[in-house]
């Protein structure tokens, strides 16, 4: 029986994000948001501003543009991860211990997700699809397996 046409707004979503690294680009710009927030904490918190002052927002703006590339353009991504990584690195120096190490931590890892994320991956099965297939495939078999021949 064919599976009839995906509709509406949340199926077309996961197919989009099916066909790119969504988590790692997410969490790279996540991690470039979260280091430019912390810029702007009260100077009684603020441990580190940087070397010049320029870099401390370049470098997180950075992040924050190649977690979108890394979303919108695929294709490119292991150069964007490559310099994500680098640059989520670079942080520690000029921004804060790259954001109190939590935007340092989610551009690293959001870099190394979409790494290594495969484009030509068949997409995960649910694990209640898994059981419902293999529960069809055992009840087909069953019939006369298990009978000595």
């Amino acid at each position: 029986m064919p599976e009839r046409p995906r509709q509406g707004l949340r199926p077309a979503f996961r197919g989009w994000r099916a066909r790119r690294p969504f988590w790692g680009g997410l969490l790279l710009a996540l991690g470039g948001g979260e280091i430019l927030l912390t810029e702007k904490a009260s100077l009684k918190v603020v441990m580190h501003i940087g070397m010049q002052g320029l870099a401390g927002y370049l470098l997180p703006t950075l992040m924050l543009i190649l977690g979108l590339l890394i979303l919108f353009n695929p294709s490119q991504r292991l150069f964007y991860s490559i310099t994500g990584v680098l640059l989520s690195l670079g942080t520690w120096l000029t921004s804060n211990l790259g954001g109190f190490f939590v935007g340092l931590l989610l551009g690293v890892t959001g870099s190394c997700l979409a790494f290594g994320w495969l484009p030509d991956q068949d997409p995960r099965v649910s694990r209640r699809r898994r059981r419902k297939a293999a529960r069809g495939a055992g009840q087909g078999l069953g019939e006369g397996a298990g009978e000595p021949a």
